[in-house]
């Protein structure tokens, strides 16, 4: 008889949380995500800094470097792309992909510099926060 009544609470309790039709059984009081239709997504839910970045996002807009930047092959005529806010910026160059050896150089706007150590191109341009 007991195990009668567990599968009747089961039966009555799971699928119908709140209306179960026999008197003095428990109930499961259902869940805000699952009687709103279920559980909200990223966007649903992002506030402040990061709901701005998905928006911006769904735009096809980059408003805080989030995505990896384009590549560039580093010649003079098409160099590799530095953003700055400022008129110089300090540039890491790792020569080759194994090297553990980090060359620092200065990048200057209006100018084409070089890597002294593998002749890599960098061209600085300016960029606007966005606020």
């Amino acid at each position: 008889m007991a195990s009668w009544r567990f599968l009747q609470f089961v039966r009555c309790a799971v699928p119908r949380a709140a209306a179960c039709p026999r008197s003095g059984h428990l109930s499961i009081a259902g869940t805000r995500a699952m009687s709103a239709g279920g559980i909200p997504s990223d966007e649903e839910q992002a506030t402040g800094l990061e709901r701005k970045v998905l928006e911006g996002l769904k735009r096809g807009e980059d408003p805080f470097n989030v995505n990896k930047p384009k590549s560039y092959p580093g010649t003079k005529e098409n160099p590799h792309i530095v953003p700055s806010v400022n008129k110089q910026r300090i540039v890491g160059c790792i020569c080759e992909e194994d090297n553990s050896q980090i060359i620092w150089f200065w990048v200057h706007e209006g100018q084409v510099d070089r890597c002294p150590q593998c002749g890599a191109h960098y061209k600085l341009v300016p960029y606007e926060l966005p606020h």
